[in-house]
């Protein structure tokens, strides 16, 4: 299995920076593309931003410019940095991964536990 551990949320002022981390681990074979998904009450998870392997980066709208995905692939880890802050970012914001457990295993998507982002003053 794989497992993914996020970290970075909390409580930041409008206009403030926080950064995001997620650790994959477990018996990974390959992992294809990452990224951060996000749930505000009442709505529904929504893309932030991914980055395949090789790199390419897609963002949601909402978030162009002022975010930033990134990856460690020796560390099988994924950064998300936010700058400009706003309180309509103010969700849990969750990792994604889509990895293989073998050669011959099919790519399966996997879940962080989230973790809570607050924008306000």
């Amino acid at each position: 299995q794989v497992q993914l551990v996020e970290s970075g949320g909390g409580l930041v002022q409008p206009g403030g920076s926080l950064r995001l981390s997620c650790a994959a681990s477990g018996s990974i074979f390959r992992i294809n593309a990452m990224g951060w998904y996000r749930q505000a009450p009442g709505k529904q998870r929504e893309l932030v931003a991914a980055i395949t392997s090789g790199g390419s980066t897609n963002y949601a709208d909402s978030v162009k410019g002022r975010f930033t995905i990134s990856r460690d692939n020796a560390k099988n880890t994924v950064y998300l940095q936010m700058n400009s802050l706003k309180p309509e970012d103010t969700a849990v914001y969750y990792c994604n991964t889509d990895a293989k457990l073998s050669i011959i295993a099919a790519y399966r998507d996997y879940w962080g536990q989230g973790t809570q982002v607050t924008v306000s003053s």
